[in-house]
């Protein structure tokens, strides 16, 4: 998979796929988000978004964080492992700049990307 889209079948779509993830996942948190991440029977990761209201109040904040993550992955994707990731927004993540919001992820991926230790 050469391209970089971010096509439906690299979504979390249906809350059985959410509902796996939160189930048994490995996370990866800072003070601004969580990303959770499960491994999937799938050759490529997939990704999901959590950004509640009451954490992120306005609408264009939330957009701008979605956008932003799913950025993020889209261009990470081909160095990812086959796992469900699930972003979790908190409250201070609209505080941040897109240049700290992309650093914090690509941090947080790397950390998920490493093998887990038994």
């Amino acid at each position: 998979m050469n391209k970089l889209a971010f096509s439906r079948e690299l979504r979390l779509l249906t809350p059985e796929h959410y509902k796996k993830v939160f189930q048994q996942a490995h996370r990866a948190g800072s003070p601004h988000l969580t990303i959770l991440a499960r491994s999937n029977n799938l050759d490529h990761p997939r990704l999901g978004l959590a950004v509640p209201k009451k954490q992120i109040k306005t609408a264009p904040a939330r957009n701008r964080f979605k956008r932003i993550v799913r950025e993020s992955f889209r261009l990470k994707q081909a160095d990812l492992p086959a796992k469900d990731f699930v972003v979790i927004a908190k409250k201070s993540a609209s505080e941040l700049s897109n240049e700290e919001l992309f650093k914090l992820l690509d941090k947080l991926w790397h950390r998920l990307s490493r093998p887990s230790r038994g």
